[in-house]
């Protein structure tokens, strides 16, 4: 149940690890996206960051502080040298460098993924699977091997659990029209937490009108985190499907996906994972998690748009109708009987993005060849760093701060308009959000319509933290 505020009852949340202390060893603990081995032990606060100077808001959101720059993580992570990989990164908007912080929109691409889609169209143009020339299997062939790279992104070893998509949008709504047309029921239950992207929610209840079951929200505790006591009252036979963010586009919040799913498979209910947000922040475990579903979308993890990853359990996805009839996707076709291909294929009609699945091949390659964990611990120091840095602006109020939060920073700006402040800061060559974020029910629970977002990536820096900041305090004291 909810309290009149629109959260939780619970007072906290189980099974949730902490982030590390500044100056940890990063290789010796157990990482907030796996299964946790072991109960970490609670963060340590270090000095405050050195900011641009300002008064103290009286509403300032309680952070973790970092020092005045984090350090740079165990076994290194060249920011500097990835930047450069990045053209966008080294241009000018209004005037001044960009500092792109709408990495939750879209991440920008690195070089190699401009390059991989440049030379499918200027040089390797051809359809996939259908032809006996030397093009043709030379594109099936970057096709089958961007299948494969997502497949160990995601941690499974059968690249046949790779289903391509558009998007996560698309992907969540084959699930829900393939596998929920042929196992929802009336009276049947989707638990949908309350923090997810209108993508996986919205298709849910399209399936639940029609097959009349019900859409139940998991609700938020105050500070972000899914209400897990809530959650177990609400799992029950009646359960069919669990949807939930991995990490949340408008919170940043990490949830116990791992453990949820657990519970979950404890009452035969299925679980689909919206990993948009989450695969280019932290490593990624399928089997680990016990996924039945995992979604992402290409553009947020360096490649091309319209492009993206359902990864299914193989029995799972065996079991599922086609969603979409055409080419591609069948064995044989006659007026009497239509038989269908094998997944992933059956779940694939039509030409697919040929030249985003290059890029996405090429995207994935790019990241492998980083020290993901060095990255990670980049990250995570800088959101560190910026949530502690954000409370000196007067006047802002930071919308969650769940421990162990990716960096995605939603905030209000007393006295001025989101979509404003967004307006100044462009002015300035900075990139945030301004808006619902296709996330309305998480921002209904704070109050809020409208708010601003700033988000991170691995290419953003400590410079870019203080740009913001800057602004920030520049907008507030002419506002």
């Amino acid at each position: 149940m909810t309290t009149p505020d629109g959260f939780g009852r619970g007072s906290g949340i189980h099974g949730v690890a902490q982030r590390p202390p500044y100056g940890t060893d990063m290789t010796a603990i157990p990482f907030y996206w796996l299964p946790p081995q072991a109960a970490p032990s609670a963060p340590q606060a270090t000095s405050a960051p050195q900011v641009p100077s300002a008064p103290q808001a009286t509403s300032a959101p309680q952070a973790p502080q970092a020092t005045s720059a984090p350090a740079a993580p165990a076994g290194g992570f060249d920011v500097e040298a990835v930047r450069r990989d990045f053209p966008q990164l080294h241009r000018e908007v209004n005037g001044h460098p960009l500092v792109w912080l709408d990495n939750g929109a879209t991440t920008l691409k690195p070089r190699q993924v401009v390059e991989a889609v440049g030379e499918h169209y200027a040089t390797s143009t051809s359809n996939v699977h259908r032809g006996a020339h030397t093009l043709a299997k030379q594109a099936t062939q970057v096709y089958e091997e961007g299948r494969a790279e997502a497949a160990r992104l995601l941690g499974t070893p059968d690249p046949d659990e790779i289903v391509f998509v558009r998007g996560t949008t698309e992907a969540v709504n084959l699930v829900a029209q393939s596998w929920g047309r042929a196992n929802l029921g009336v009276g049947d239950e989707i638990l949908v937490s309350a923090a997810e992207h209108h993508s996986n929610l919205v298709p849910w209840q399209l399936i639940a009108k029609e097959r009349r079951a019900r859409v139940v929200p998991i609700p938020l505790l105050p500070d972000g985190q899914l209400d897990q006591d809530a959650y177990r009252d609400l799992l029950s036979y009646r359960t069919k499907l669990v949807a939930l963010t991995h990490a949340s586009n408008v919170l940043g919040t990490v949830p116990p996906v791992a453990e949820m799913t657990a519970l979950a498979h404890r009452y035969g209910a299925r679980v689909l994972i919206d990993g948009a947000q989450a695969v280019s922040h932290f490593p990624v475990d399928v089997k680990a998690l016990d996924a039945d579903f995992y979604a992402f979308s290409g553009h947020k993890i360096f490649a091309p748009t319209g492009i993206g990853v359902l990864y299914g359990k193989r029995d799972v996805l065996e079991a599922m109708p086609p969603w979409q009839g055409g080419g591609n996707m069948i064995d044989s076709v006659s007026f009497d009987e239509t038989t269908y291909a094998p997944v992933p294929h059956r779940l694939e009609a039509g030409t697919g993005h040929i030249a985003g699945v290059a890029g996405l091949g090429a995207a994935l390659r790019y990241l492998s060849g980083l020290d993901r964990q060095a990255a990670t611990a980049h990250e995570e120091q800088l959101t560190a760093y910026a949530m502690a840095a954000l409370a000196t602006v007067p006047g802002l109020r930071l919308i969650g701060n769940a421990p162990g939060k990716i960096g995605v920073l939603t905030f209000l700006l007393a006295g001025v308009d989101p979509m404003a402040v967004a307006a100044r800061l462009d002015q300035q060559g900075i990139a945030v959000r301004a808006g619902h974020h296709c996330a309305q029910p998480a921002l209904a629970a704070y109050g809020v319509q409208s708010a601003v977002r700033a988000s991170l990536a691995l290419y953003n820096t400590v410079q870019d933290v203080d740009s913001l900041i800057s602004a920030l305090q520049g907008v507030q004291a002419t506002s």
